[in-house]
C-alpha cells in the first residue's frame, strides 16, 4: 500500500468584516494577504503565514447562502459572536513571545499563555467575527 502525498492547502473561517479582518490577519498576526477579491459584503480574502505559501487561510463572508433562514442567520451570528462557530490553531516556536506580540497590537485576548493538562502550552484569543484562534508551542 502506497502512502498518498495530501498536505493542507487552505482552511476556511467566516468574517464580518472584510476591512477589520484583514487589518487583524495582517497587522496583528503578521499574515501576508494572498488574494483579496470581491467587494462589500461579498468580499474574501486569503492570507497566511510569510514563508509558507502553501498554507492559507481564506476568510468568507459570513453568510452568503440564500437558502438560509433569518432564524438559522441569528444562530449562526450568535455562534460567531461567542467563539464558537469556527476555530483553528496555529503554532508558534515561541508562545510567550508571540502572545506579547499580539496582545501589544491590541488583539482579543481569551486565554493567557498557560500549560494545559495535555502537555501543550498555548494561548487563545479572537478574531474580528469572534472566531477562536489557539496558538499552540511547537518546537
Amino acid at each position: 500500500m502506497s502512502i498518498m502525498n495530501i498536505s493542507i492547502n487552505a482552511s476556511f473561517l467566516p468574517h464580518t468584516d472584510a476591512e477589520a479582518s484583514l487589518i487583524f490577519y495582517r497587522d496583528v498576526l503578521g499574515f501576508e494577504v494572498r488574494l483579496d477579491v470581491g467587494s462589500g459584503q461579498m468580499r474574501w480574502l486569503t492570507v497566511g503565514p510569510e514563508g509558507q505559501p502553501d498554507t492559507s487561510i481564506v476568510l468568507t463572508p459570513a453568510i452568503t447562502d440564500p437558502t438560509i433562514s433569518d432564524a438559522e442567520r441569528e444562530v449562526i451570528e450568535s455562534l460567531m459572536a461567542k467563539g464558537s462557530y469556527a476555530a483553528i490553531v496555529l503554532a508558534s516556536t515561541n508562545v510567550d513571545e508571540a502572545f506579547a506580540e499580539v496582545e501589544a497590537r491590541g488583539a482579543d485576548i481569551v486565554q493567557e499563555p498557560m500549560d494545559q493538562p495535555y502537555g501543550l502550552r498555548d494561548f487563545a484569543l479572537r478574531d474580528p467575527a469572534g472566531n477562536m484562534i489557539r496558538v499552540q508551542q511547537r518546537g
